[in-house]
């Protein structure tokens, strides 16, 4: 095994059959998935009914169900933001079901894609807009552009930094940055316009 990538030797591992790569795995990577869930829920309450612990339990809990050709570590923690994404969106609308409005994260469409808290939040009203809201208009912009889509996707709800999605992607640095800056844009466009 590299001792340079070692969550990318043993991924691989684990997709030829080795159970003891997934033992070695989980310890290697669960903090790192925590970590990046805590930052979509900088900020909130601590009564909010999903926590990043749980959201990685969860996020497990899929994983082990699924069939990929793992290439590396960018492209693990790629798969991982989409999950999670899928993850939140539906406890939001399970959320809203049960009480219309209520206990949602709030979003924010800012340069570094990091979630913002709700108390934050208000004084950019102009820029967040609730999950829910965000997942239908990511949906519409897949529809334009299924790539812009896929790096909000990344950068959000994964936190994946420029080098980890030029590894996903193979895109260069501007090239991210001018795609995100359009999806941004689209996306905030989009928010600002009241459902009909």
């Amino acid at each position: 095994m590299s001792d340079k990538h070692p969550v990318t030797a043993l991924l691989q591992a684990w997709r030829v059959g080795e159970e003891s790569a997934l033992e070695q795995l989980t310890p290697l990577v669960y903090e790192e998935l925590r970590k990046r869930a805590g930052y979509l829920f900088s900020g909130e309450s601590a009564g909010h009914t999903l926590q990043p612990t749980a959201l990685v339990n969860e996020l497990y809990g899929r994983l082990v169900d699924v069939e990929v050709d793992w290439q590396d570590r960018a492209h693990f923690y790629a798969l991982c933001s989409r999950i999670m994404r899928h993850i939140l969106v539906d406890h939001a609308k399970a959320g809203r079901a049960t009480k219309r409005g209520g206990n949602m994260l709030i979003v924010s469409l800012d340069e570094t894609g990091i979630v913002e808290n709700a108390s934050e939040a208000q004084h950019r009203q102009t820029e967040t807009e609730d999950l829910i809201s965000l997942d239908q208009a990511l949906q519409q912009l897949a529809t334009l552009d299924k790539r812009k889509a896929e790096l909000v996707e990344m950068q959000v709800f994964g936190g994946l930094s420029f080098r980890e999605m030029g590894v996903v992607t193979g895109l260069s640095e501007s090239t991210l940055d001018r795609d995100l800056r359009f999806a941004r844009a689209w996306l905030r466009s989009r928010l600002a316009t009241p459902s009909v």
